[in-house]
């Protein structure tokens, strides 16, 4: 990867599940090229239509918020978690997880990262027109921001960043900046973003 890109979820390959309970949709990992059995970290959106149990991922923490829908059960060795839109909740993929839909289907942001290799971070930021959204990103970290709302821009931080000109790249419903460089990153308007961040040790 390279500094800042844009991904629009119109361009995301959708992978269905196996079992045909949803589809899933990629939207950063690494390293480049890894497979689900050898990623360091992962960022995805699912979207669940039927109840049903979540793959076993050994030695991989999970994150998971809920962006569309009214609320899924998450079942996790035996104790069961309700979740609310935008909040989320961090469990580890070891566990016997078995997922519910009472109110029907939903959509949900997926943070996965290998132990050792990779930590991460989820949470949801309101953006307020008065004031636009500015954060950094520090050395050997990853941002990944997701829009859950349209009216969202993410706005250029270096004058002579000429993919950025011209007033910023509009960002519709779902679609995804990443960072991966030092720097800061700004996004105007109102509306909501998903705010993931990835620390890989020892990554310059």
């Amino acid at each position: 990867m390279g500094a800042t890109r844009v991904i629009r979820w119109a361009d995301l390959t959708v992978t269905p599940w196996k079992n045909g309970g949803g589809r899933t949709r990629e939207i950063a990992g690494a390293p480049a090229g890894a497979g689900i059995a050898d990623f360091a970290w992962r960022v995805s959106v699912a979207e669940v239509e039927d109840d049903g149990p979540f793959s076993a991922f050994p030695g991989v923490d999970r994150q998971i918020m809920l962006i569309d829908g009214t609320v899924m059960v998450l079942d996790v060795d035996g104790t069961e978690h309700r979740l609310a839109p935008f909040s989320p909740l961090a469990f580890p993929g070891d566990a016997a997880t078995l997922g519910s839909i009472p109110s029907g289907p939903t959509r949900d942001l997926n943070l996965m990262t290998r132990r050792g290799h990779a930590t991460g971070t989820m949470r949801a930021v309101p953006v307020d027109a008065a004031a636009p959204y500015r954060t950094p990103v520090d050395t050997g970290g990853v941002l990944v921001l997701l829009a859950l709302t349209d009216g969202l821009v993410l706005q250029p931080t270096d004058p002579t960043d000429v993919a950025a000109a011209g007033g910023g790249h509009v960002l519709s419903r779902l679609d995804a900046v990443i960072q991966d460089q030092p720097g800061p990153v700004c996004v105007s308007g109102a509306g909501m973003l998903a705010q993931i961040r990835v620390d890989v040790p020892g990554r310059d």
